[in-house]
């Protein structure tokens, strides 16, 4: 029985209104109320969503409440939501509380982080669900805990039967309820702490006055030649003592400045020892190979170990410290994690967090390759790293060298930008650079061979060349094909393209075949992304509106610009 039926405008007054907090409901009040003594209101009888606490959601917004807010998935959803702010936050507009919290406090810094000065407020039954940016399985709420105060990143950390998410404010899409468990822990600064020690006041008091009587006494013995010569010679001891410290202060404060930056100095042997000596090869690029391993005492992590060889470790000191300090200052859903790093004697590693699923390479050209609908999620996720990079990070970044192989993707086949090692960073005041031809044949852009400064314009070739290789499950070139067109991707992808046949692009694929549309933009985009003239690529920023569908993929310019020389 509809509605319709059951709320007859016979019988009812009807009215439907969209609501401040997002639903769509509808309101009948009686027609026929007799009763002077009748309690009826308008009742709401139907609504769309019907849960708006689970259903509005916002890709990097605060859902239904705003960012640092929840909702009650668990509250009747025919009234408006009641949004609440997380602990230490207050409502931006206490009027419109669906504008979301903003802390009341100073949101902590990883120059001057110190876990002693802040504690946890916990709600139970919490969660921002797809808003984690390191997860821990299995540990326990301690470690949780403990992990998420000794981290400057973590704002939030919840702990769900085994498994510990940790969280960055902004808090997106908060939610409380009974379906959705977790208990979750709130990091707040300690409540009028003022970090100095019991009595600390009258220590300084004290100070002062011990300082002032000794000078009195210094004074009065000034005029012994004997007290003369004896602090002459405690002077000479503490400059001696002091410059046989420098070296090794100087290499404390290098290592603090790092580790401030939320990085952990390893040791050679932890990770001799947590790789079983090195034993089990992941792969190995340009600077390296890379070794699985895992921190027994952090929570038994399974961690990726770059070893750089000997003649990198020598001759490339300036990438290693790109690489470190890139790294370092990322923070995004689809860019590996850089854990640590170690710089003893000939030593140079870095530690990354581990990818189960490997690289993209063997889910696009082995015997195992990803459905389409999961090939299209990963190639957004790379394009808003990228995106990232290049117009969201302190320091803007350029990749160097995007392709398959640094493509990583985790348990749950979310792509991670990895290899940092070509990476090549600009001051923000910098966006051009002349530099030495990097990348690898067949994703580099032309501009590389002309001698010409290069942007980030050439990240997005290279991006077009492996959107196109993930669209088609096929290497960019393939000495194997029928004609000399086909074997270079981007030449046959354009004939497809001009000549209407985009199906044998994804030939035997029934779920891109049904997706005719989406393959169409995302090949139209692939490109507009490796036209030869670089300021006509956009920007990946743009990239990754277009492949969403957020904006219209414009019109493609003259053919004759389609396609640049592939090398």
């Amino acid at each position: 029985m509809t509605l319709a039926t059951v709320y007859s405008p016979t019988n009812f007054y009807q009215h439907a209104t969209l609501d401040p907090d997002g639903a769509l409901r509808l309101y009948t009040y009686p027609k026929n109320n007799n009763n002077s003594k009748s309690t009826d209101t308008w009742a709401v009888v139907g609504m769309l969503p019907i849960n708006p606490c689970l259903t509005i959601q916002t890709d990097g917004g605060g859902g239904a409440c705003g960012l640092n807010a929840y909702c009650n998935s668990d509250d009747d959803q025919s009234k408006q939501l009641d949004c609440k702010c997380v602990s230490g936050c207050k409502f931006v507009d206490t009027n419109r509380p669906y504008l979301g919290c903003t802390p009341n406090f100073t949101v902590q810094s990883c120059d001057e982080y110190q876990s002693s000065q802040y504690t946890f407020n916990e709600i139970l039954n919490m969660d921002w669900p797809e808003d984690s940016y390191e997860y821990y399985a299995p540990t326990d709420e301690d470690t949780c805990r403990a992990s998420c105060l000794a981290d400057c990143f973590c704002s939030v950390a919840v702990f769900q039967g085994s498994k510990c998410s940790k969280k960055k404010m902004p808090l997106l899409n908060g939610r409380q309820g009974i379906s959705v468990g977790g208990n979750a822990l709130i990091k707040v600064p300690q409540t009028n702490a003022s970090f100095l020690p019991h009595g600390s006041q009258n220590s300084i008091t004290m100070v002062k006055k011990d300082r002032s009587t000794l000078i009195l006494i210094i004074s009065a013995l000034l005029g012994s030649s004997g007290f003369l010569n004896m602090l002459f010679i405690i002077a000479m001891a503490i400059v001696s003592f002091s410059f046989c410290n420098r070296t090794k202060d100087k290499k404390n404060q290098i290592e603090q400045t790092m580790l401030g930056s939320n990085l952990r100095v390893f040791t050679y042997k932890e990770l001799e020892e947590a790789t079983d000596n090195f034993r089990e090869e992941l792969g190995s690029g340009g600077f390296g190979i890379v070794y699985k391993g895992t921190l027994a005492a952090e929570f038994r992590m399974a961690i990726a170990v770059k070893k750089l060889d000997r003649a990198a470790a020598k001759d490339s000191e300036q990438e290693f410290t790109n690489e470190v300090r890139s790294i370092a200052q990322t923070h995004h859903k689809n860019l590996v994690k850089l854990l640590g790093f170690c710089n003893e004697g000939n030593h140079r590693m870095l530690v990354y967090e581990y990818m189960s699923n490997g690289s993209l390479t063997s889910f696009l050209f082995g015997s195992t390759r990803l459905e389409w609908n999961k090939r299209a999620q990963i190639i957004m996720g790379i394009a808003r790293g990228l995106s990232y990079l290049h117009e969201e990070c302190t320091t803007q970044i350029i990749h160097c060298d995007i392709k398959s192989q640094n493509i990583l993707l985790n348990d749950d086949f979310i792509p991670k930008i990895s290899d940092f090692g070509l990476a090549k960073l600009l001051r923000a005041d910098q966006t051009r650079t002349n530099t030495a031809i990097r990348g690898t044949k067949g994703y580099v852009a032309p501009e590389w061979f002309k001698n010409s400064a290069v942007t980030t314009k050439v990240d997005v070739y290279s991006f077009g060349v492996l959107l196109l290789e993930i669209i088609c499950c096929r290497k960019n070139v393939q000495t194997e094909a029928a004609t000399e067109e086909a074997a270079v991707l981007a030449y046959w992808a354009h004939d497809c393209f001009r000549n209407g046949r985009l199906d044998l692009l994804v030939d035997g694929d029934e779920e891109a075949m049904i997706d005719v549309m989406r393959v169409e933009r995302f090949v139209t985009v692939a490109i507009w992304c490796i036209l030869e003239e670089p300021s006509l690529r956009p920007s990946m920023r743009k990239v990754a509106q277009m492949l969403e569908g957020a904006v219209a993929v414009p019109v493609l310019p003259n053919p004759s610009s389609y396609i640049s020389s592939i090398v």
